[in-house]
């Protein structure tokens, strides 16, 4: 191994096996990233004990860059089979033959995520109705499929775009949407109504599929446990509220119960895991769909914010109305001390404050917290575990927009 090779930023785990890239590239076997910080707390068994620390040290944040941004898979798609994709896997290697990867493999470089089972079939529901074009298969009842479908539909085949990088954690993230949702049903542009998969750790399957229209608030509505349900959902509801007709919506109901039935997936709109989940919520937060935080038998895990919605609401317009900076400043006094009391949470491991008043702030809107947010959320989510979330929700804020002309980093 030649020790002035740049060294892979996915090291043994890399998945592309093209001999110029290995050439290129050392390989090293990397370690996993620790759920908290191995200076501050050491892991024993089941129990988490602390070390001597400061407090400041826990809101540190440094120029960040996520793993996609250091060197990204350029993903080309040449050719699409029902199992495996063609992809060129370096940048500068124009003349290199395709290698095949699976759908799975591209989707967990793209977007840090594994795939539930039921979005596959959905996919092969969807070619059933249109072969040629899958994504446009529910044009009849006003829906779309994005996000991690356009890898499915061969359409994330750039690396830079007008000179940039491609950074596909953005894909499809509105203005309101927290890491833990990842959009893959787009509707109505004027509402900003989409639908995602919710999953409270990177590393699981989804919780659920919830509903949001962005343009007029941050509610997430929890509406079926995988995307047949929610589709049927969507269906039922708007053929009573009269904004599908009753032909086109029975005719696609049909289809898609048929096909859910066939594959022994859930119809329900609450499951019992669903219902399992809610019992494990620690707080609702402002877009209502709640966060799930490990706690200990002796409660370690977890502290509320101490203040009520209504005064946390009324605290940060005050911020983001505010008419001067020194009135700002004077302001932001009030949620510089939450902010305080959420860094003695973390030396006391209940992480969980940061993450609810974190994803709190960011449900509120406005670019004045983008500082306080990426702080809060990076440090939460590492503690927790769930560093992908830091690398999303840092995507997010470099280029968070309200405006549906951004949500498509591939044009």
């Amino acid at each position: 191994m030649n020790e002035e090779q740049p060294e892979c930023q996915y090291g043994d785990s890399c998945f592309r096996k093209n001999p110029q890239h290995m050439k290129k590239f050392k390989h090293k076997r990397k370690r996993s990233p620790s759920p908290v910080l191995k200076k501050d707390i050491l892991v024993k068994g089941n129990k988490i004990t602390k070390r001597d620390r400061k407090i400041e040290d826990f809101f540190k944040h440094g120029n960040q860059t996520s793993a996609i941004d250091k060197e990204m898979t350029p993903v080309e798609v040449a050719t699409a089979g029902p199992q495996l994709i063609a992809v060129s896997t370096e940048e500068d290697e124009t003349d290199a033959a395709p290698e095949a990867f699976s759908p799975e493999e591209v989707i967990k470089q793209r977007f840090l995520v594994d795939m539930p089972k039921d979005f596959y079939e959905f996919w092969d529901f969807c070619k059933s109705l249109s072969f040629k074009d899958p994504q446009g298969a529910l044009k009849d009842i006003n829906l779309q499929l994005v996000g991690p479908y356009d890898v499915l539909g061969g359409k994330c085949t750039k690396m830079t775009q007008k000179g940039q990088r491609i950074n596909y954690l953005r894909h499809w993230r509105y203005y309101y949407d927290p890491p833990e949702l990842m959009t893959i049903v787009k509707g109505d542009d004027t509402t900003q109504f989409h639908m995602g998969y919710y999953r409270d750790d990177p590393k699981e399957m989804p919780a659920f599929v919830a509903w949001s229209e962005a343009s007029t608030n941050c509610l997430l509505i929890p509406k079926g446990e995988n995307i047949f349900a929610s589709i049927k959902i969507y269906i039922e509801e708007a053929m009573k509220g009269k904004s599908l007709s009753k032909t086109k919506g029975e005719s696609m109901l049909s289809k898609l119960t048929s096909w859910a039935t066939d594959k022994q997936l859930r119809l329900d709109t609450r499951t019992p895991s669903m219902k399992a989940r809610d019992k494990k919520v620690v707080c609702k937060t402002f877009h209502g769909a709640g966060i799930v935080v490990p706690v200990d038998s002796n409660d370690v895990g977890y502290r509320p914010v101490p203040e009520t919605p209504g005064d946390l609401k009324r605290m940060f317009k005050k911020i983001a109305e505010a008419e001067s900076d020194a009135a700002r400043l004077k302001a932001f006094d009030e949620l510089q001390e939450l902010i305080t009391l959420v860094q003695f949470a973390n030396d006391e491991c209940d992480y969980g404050e940061g993450l609810e008043l974190g994803l709190d702030l960011l449900s509120f809107g406005g670019d004045v917290f983008h500082k306080t947010i990426l702080n809060m959320l990076t440090m939460a989510y590492q503690l927790l575990g769930r560093p992908e979330y830091g690398q999303v929700i840092t995507a997010h804020l470099e280029n968070r927009s309200k405006s549906v002309n951004n949500l498509s980093v591939i044009g």
